[in-house]
C-alpha cells in the first residue's frame, strides 16, 4: 500500500473517534462523542492521495460507496432508523434461539428414558446372569477355581434357560443367532499347544488360538437332551484364554407411553466373558450389553392415535434454520460483493491496495457461526425424525448434533450484546487476548504432555488414577482446579519405596509449578488485555484505510439519506439486485 499523506494528532484523533460507533449520530450529523472542534475539521470528507499530502473533494460514487459502508456496519437500531425496516431477520434468530432450545429438551427427556431403559436391563441382566453378583464389586468380580469357573458358565446357561419362569420383566428368545442356527453360544479360546513347568522354569506355547463353540436352545425340546449338551463343556485350564456366551433377548420399552410416543422394540445383544488371557490365578468375569432399536410391528395403543405434533416440530425447525442458514449466506456474500467494490473503488480512484485485515472486516464470523449451527440442527432434526418415525436408532449421533448446536446458538447472543459498551469490553478482551492464550497454551502444553507421560509410565502400575494416558490427564487436570488432592497423595501404593518417593516430588512439583505460577500467569494474560483495553478507550488508536474511510460520512441514520437504495419488496431474496447490494440483510456485523 502506498504511504499515505503526514496527519497531526488531531487528525488521528477525529478518526478515532469517528469510526467507534458509525450509526451514532444525533440529527444535525454529528457524532455524539467527538467535539464541535473536531467536528469541523474535515468537513468537506477528503481522503489523503497517494501522490501528495493534499485532501481532494469527494465526489457522488464516492459518497455513495461510504454511506453504503455505513450502513453495512451499523448496529439492528441504526440499520432500522436508516432505512425504517423491521428487522425481521433479527426476530427469526431470536425465535430459532427459541424453538431449538425447546426441541433439544424434547430430545433429552426421550433419550434419558432411552439410556435408563438400557441401563436398567443391563443391570437386570448382571443380577440375573452372573452368580452372586454384587454391584459393589463389579469392577473387581472374579473368580479363583476351576469349580467357581464352571459353576458361574453353567449358572448363567441355566438362568437364560429358565428366564421366562424367573425374570420379572418381559423377555423373548431370539432364535438362529447362536453356533449351527442355536440361540446361545459357549465358546472357548485356547492356544494350540501350551505346556508350562513353573517348577522347572520352562514352557512351551504355540501361539495359535483355537476356538471351540457349543450351541444351547431354550425349552424347544426336552431338557433332558440340554442337559447332555451343555454340562459336558470342558475346559482346558493350563491353556485356556477365555470363555464367551452370547445370546440375544428381545424385549419393549413401556415407558415412552408417558411422552405420547409409541413404544421402541429393543433387541439386547449380551455376552459373558470369563477373562484368564493374563494367567494369574484370577478369572476376571464382566457381562457386556448392547442394544438395537427398531419399530414395532403393528403397534397398538388404545385410546391413542398416531401422533405427528413432534414430527411436524421437527419439520419447521428445520426449515426456519433453512430460512436462517439462506439469509446468512446471502449476507455474507453481500458482504463480499461490497469489499470487492470497495477494494476496485480504492485501485481504480485512489491507486491503493486495501490490506487483508480491512478485508476481513466484511466477512462476519458470527454469520459462519450462525451457518455452522443452522446446519448441525437440519441434519440433527432429520436424524430426529428418523427416530420418531422408527426407521434410526442414532440416539447418540442426534444428541451430539443437537446440543452442539444449541451450544453455538445461545454464544451466538454475545454478538447482540457487544452492541452495549459496557457488555462489548468482555468481547473486545477476548479477542484481544485470544492470540497470547494461544500461544502460551501451546508452551504449557508441552510441559503438561510430559507430565502425563511420566506418570502414566512410573505410577500407573501403582495408582489407580495412572492407570492409562486419559486417566492421568483427568487426574492432573483435576489437581489444577484443587480436586482430590488428599485422595490423590493417599491412595499412592507403598509397594516400592522408590516409587513412591519419586510419587511425591512429581505430585508437588505439578501443583507448584502448575497452580501457582501457570495459572496466575494465564490470569495475567486476561488482565493484561482489559487493562490495554480500557487504555485505549482513552487513548488513540490505530486507524486503519477503511475506518478512516467510513469516518468521513457524517450522515445520521435518521437523516433519510440512507432510504435512497430502497426498492420494491420482490427483491428481498435477490441477491443479485444492485440496488440492495449493500444492506446487511440478517443482524449487524
Amino acid at each position: 500500500m502506498a504511504s499515505e499523506g503526514p496527519q497531526d494528532s488531531a487528525e488521528q484523533q477525529h478518526l478515532s473517534s469517528s469510526v467507534n460507533s458509525y450509526g451514532s449520530t444525533d440529527s444535525s450529523g454529528e457524532h455524539n462523542h467527538l467535539s464541535n472542534s473536531h467536528g469541523n475539521n474535515h468537513s468537506n470528507h477528503q481522503l489523503p492521495t497517494p501522490t501528495a499530502g493534499r485532501w481532494v473533494g469527494a465526489d457522488q460514487e464516492e459518497e455513495a460507496i461510504r454511506r453504503n459502508l455505513k450502513y453495512f456496519f451499523m448496529s439492528p437500531c441504526d440499520k432500522y432508523h436508516a432505512k425504517g425496516r423491521k428487522p425481521y431477520k433479527l426476530i427469526l434468530q431470536l425465535l430459532k434461539i427459541i424453538i431449538v432450545t425447546a426441541q433439544l429438551v424434547l430430545f433429552g427427556l426421550s433419550n434419558q428414558v432411552v439410556v435408563t431403559f438400557k441401563e436398567e436391563n443391563t443391570m437386570t441382566f448382571k443380577h440375573l446372569f452372573l452368580k452372586d453378583y454384587d454391584e459393589s464389586s463389579d469392577a473387581s468380580f472374579a473368580v479363583y477355581t476351576q469349580q467357581d469357573v464352571y459353576d458361574h458358565i453353567f449358572y448363567a446357561v441355566k438362568q437364560y434357560l429358565a428366564l421366562a419362569d424367573t425374570t420379572v420383566g418381559r423377555y423373548a428368545y431370539v432364535f438362529g443367532v447362536g453356533v449351527n442356527g442355536t440361540a446361545l453360544s459357549l465358546c472357548q479360546q485356547y492356544y494350540k499347544k501350551g505346556s508350562i513347568d513353573p517348577a522347572n522354569d520352562t514352557f512351551s506355547i504355540d501361539p495359535q488360538i483355537i476356538t471351540d463353540c457349543i450351541g444351547v436352545n431354550p425349552m424347544s425340546v426336552p431338557s433332558a437332551s440340554l442337559g447332555s449338551n451343555y454340562k459336558n463343556f470342558t475346559l482346558k485350564f493350563h491353556k485356556f484364554i477365555n470363555v464367551t456366551i452370547e445370546f440375544q433377548l428381545k424385549a419393549i420399552n413401556l415407558q415412552t407411553i408417558i411422552n405420547n410416543e409409541i413404544p421402541d422394540c429393543y433387541t439386547f445383544f449380551i455376552t459373558i466373558v470369563l477373562d484368564n488371557k493374563a494367567h494369574s490365578g484370577m478369572v476376571k468375569i464382566r457381562l457386556e450389553n448392547q442394544a438395537s432399536i427398531k419399530e414395532c410391528k403393528d403397534p397398538s395403543v388404545s385410546g391413542q392415535a398416531q401422533n405427528y405434533t413432534r414430527v411436524a416440530f421437527d419439520v419447521a425447525v428445520a426449515l426456519v434454520c433453512m430460512l436462517s442458514l439462506l439469509l446468512c449466506g446471502r449476507s455474507i456474500l453481500r458482504g463480499i460483493m461490497l469489499q470487492q467494490e470497495f477494494v476496485q473503488f480504492f485501485k481504480e480512484h485512489l491507486d491503493r491496495r486495501v490490506c487483508w485485515s480491512d478485508r476481513m472486516e466484511f466477512i462476519n464470523g458470527w454469520y459462519i457461526l450462525l451457518i455452522v449451527s443452522d446446519i448441525l440442527t437440519i441434519t440433527g432434526s432429520i436424524i430426529k425424525i428418523g427416530i420418531e418415525s422408527k426407521n434410526m436408532s442414532s440416539y447418540d449421533l442426534c444428541g451430539i448434533l443437537l446440543g452442539t448446536s444449541t451450544l453455538l446458538v445461545w454464544v451466538g447472543v454475545i454478538r447482540y450484546l457487544t452492541f452495549f459498551q459496557k457488555y462489548n469490553i468482555l468481547i473486545v478482551t477476548l479477542r484481544a487476548a485470544f492470540p497470547n492464550v494461544i500461544r502460551f497454551c501451546c508452551c504449557v502444553a508441552v510441559i503438561y504432555l510430559g507430565y502425563c507421560f511420566c506418570g502414566w509410565i512410573v505410577l500407573g502400575p501403582y495408582h489407580v488414577k495412572f492407570r492409562s494416558l486419559s486417566m492421568v490427564s483427568e487426574c492432573l487436570f483435576s489437581l489444577i482446579n484443587g480436586d482430590d488432592m488428599f485422595v490423590t497423595f493417599s491412595e499412592m501404593q507403598e509397594s516400592s519405596t522408590l516409587v513412591w518417593l519419586f510419587s511425591q516430588v512429581y505430585l508437588y512439583s505439578f501443583i507448584s509449578l502448575f497452580i501457582y505460577m501457570v495459572l496466575s500467569l494465564f490470569i495475567a494474560l486476561i488482565t493484561g488485555a482489559y487493562e490495554t483495553i480500557k487504555h485505549q478507550t482513552q487513548e488513540p488508536i490505530h486507524i486503519t484505510d477503511l475506518h478512516a474511510f467510513i469516518a468521513e460520512c457524517k450522515d445520521a441514520p435518521s437523516s433519510g439519506k440512507f432510504r435512497g437504495l430502497e426498492t420494491s419488496p420482490c427483491s428481498f431474496f435477490c441477491c443479485c439486485d444492485r440496488t440492495t447490494t449493500y444492506e446487511d440483510v440478517l443482524l449487524v456485523n
